[in-house]
């Protein structure tokens, strides 16, 4: 989860990071680590997922939160600046995220969205998987304006960098073990898991999606 923090940290545009932990004695070592890396804690339900969102987001009075979830020890903060971007363009979004279209590799998925949009969501979704997924309101809502990142160059749009199965933590250690200190940016990484097709191989029968 360190990573994910440190990776979120470097994002252009933001003013702190947040980990908001589920409620529960088994989720106090998540808090402990997080806190140990600088982040801001809240602590909330941990299947009103969306109520936990809002109820960080109010707490620490923010106007646009970002969201990285903590399956991504990869994500870019670079590309996570452009979503954030995408969003505060002249005030013409109110949801934003780059995997409307799947383009970028399955582990540097980011949204942001307005406070605003997050409370209109909070009071108006009902669905279990509404409140468990967080945006899903937010992204099938017609009457938000909406922000598409995408990668021009897809090509790597197949590649799997999240964590969800044993496979994957397989992969992503081998990855790290090999990584370069301070390689950050999702092309570093691409070019790394080029040169070494065996890695790639451990969480290729999970596919991308």
């Amino acid at each position: 989860m360190s990573h994910v923090l440190t990776r979120c940290a470097a994002i252009p545009g933001i003013d702190m990071v947040c980990c908001a932990v589920p409620d529960g004695s088994n989720h106090d070592a998540v808090a402990d680590e997080a806190r140990a890396c600088g982040a801001e804690i809240v602590r909330g339900s941990e299947l009103d997922v969306l109520d936990r969102y809002y109820k960080a987001a109010e707490q620490l009075a923010a106007d646009v939160i970002v969201r990285v979830t903590s399956d991504c020890p990869l994500i870019d903060a670079r590309v996570c600046g452009q979503v954030l971007a995408a969003l505060d363009e002249g005030k013409a979004a109110d949801y934003a995220a780059n995997n409307f279209k799947h383009s970028f590799p399955h582990g540097l998925d980011c949204e942001a969205f307005t406070m605003e949009a997050l409370d209109m969501a909070w009071r108006k979704a009902d669905a279990d998987h509404e409140r468990e997924h967080v945006t899903p309101w937010l992204r099938n809502n017609g009457s938000l304006r909406h922000a598409a990142v995408e990668e021009a160059d897809a090509g790597f749009a197949m590649e799997r960098w999240t964590l969800d199965y044993p496979e994957d933590l397989e992969f992503l250690r081998a990855l790290f073990e090999i990584m370069p200190s301070g390689a950050s940016g999702w092309r570093e990484v691409a070019a790394i898991v080029q040169s070494n097709p065996a890695i790639r191989e451990l969480n290729a029968n999970r596919g991308q999606r």
